[in-house]
């Protein structure tokens, strides 16, 4: 199965968890009398964003170079995780306010509803499944090497995380009673600020390459050395590099001796170019 067709079908499989995960958890939510659990489950319909740019962003990524994009399409990949991490971070900023006015909301005298044992289950579920879904897109992701998919991966967990959450405080507002249903908002907070910390790692390094970052100085290096190895280089200069997608990009000049003919010069930056 090729690299497109296995970015579609782990997408395809997140998609439809997180349909049933989302119908259930704001029936769950209302049915249990539980605004955690609606939040949850509204936070759940973030990931079919997430879902639908993944399926339209890696199968274009993947096309051939053409006369509009000499170095191929690698950069929608990446531009569908910086999407994909600003999705993260408004998720975040959105779980983070809500937490903090019901913690605003307990604070001047108002009194949370006290959930159901049927909003409980549902985040449990959430949290098996999501989890489930992370390790499993995630190994795709590693597999294919599709920073797209990985990305996708962590917002699987980013919902897993906030599924902890609404259970630790609907849990403590069942079984502690009234006084403790603050857990709820508390847990929501705390969970946010992770959230937001895996937003910013994943968009960082797109934003770094969308913007022509030079790749590592370990890297540049190594490629120098490379260079350097072959026996026709007297020296190299002016080297410039660049990601796209999953590809690096470099240039560079290199001098050979004086006397080479065209034709061996060309096999020698052939030979750099492969090896």
């Amino acid at each position: 199965m090729n690299r497109v067709k296995e970015a579609r079908k782990v997408t395809w499989i997140g998609f439809a968890v997180n349909m049933v995960l989302t119908i259930f958890k704001i029936i769950a939510g209302i049915v249990g009398k539980s605004t955690a659990m609606i939040a949850d489950g509204i936070h759940s319909l973030s990931d079919f964003v997430t879902d639908v740019l993944v399926i339209l962003f890696i199968g274009i990524s993947d096309k051939d170079k053409d006369d509009d994009h000499r170095y191929g399409h690698g950069k929608f990949e990446t531009f569908a995780t910086l999407l994909i991490s600003l999705a993260l971070i408004l998720v975040g900023i959105g779980i983070f306010w809500s937490g903090l006015s019901k913690i605003i909301q307990v604070f001047q005298g108002e009194v949370l509803e006290q959930p159901t044992y049927l909003a409980l289950v549902a985040a449990l579920v959430s949290i098996v499944s999501k989890e489930s879904l992370f390790w499993y897109t995630k190994f795709v992701g590693d597999k294919i090497n599709s920073n797209a998919v990985i990305a996708n991966a962590w917002h699987h967990r980013s919902d897993a995380l906030s599924s902890i959450g609404t259970a630790l405080g609907i849990s403590g507002a069942i079984f502690l009673g009234e006084s403790w249903r603050i857990l709820d908002p508390i847990a929501g907070v705390i969970v946010s600020i992770f959230i937001l910390k895996v937003a910013f790692e994943l968009g960082m390094p797109s934003v770094h390459e969308l913007l022509e970052r030079s790749l590592p100085k370990e890297t540049e290096k190594s490629i120098i050395e490379t260079i350097e190895s072959h026996p026709d280089v007297i020296f190299q200069h002016n080297l410039k590099t660049r990601k796209i997608g999953n590809i690096f990009a470099i240039d560079v000049h290199i001098k050979l001796d004086k006397d080479i003919s065209f034709v061996k010069s060309h096999d020698v930056a052939t030979e750099i170019e492969v090896s």
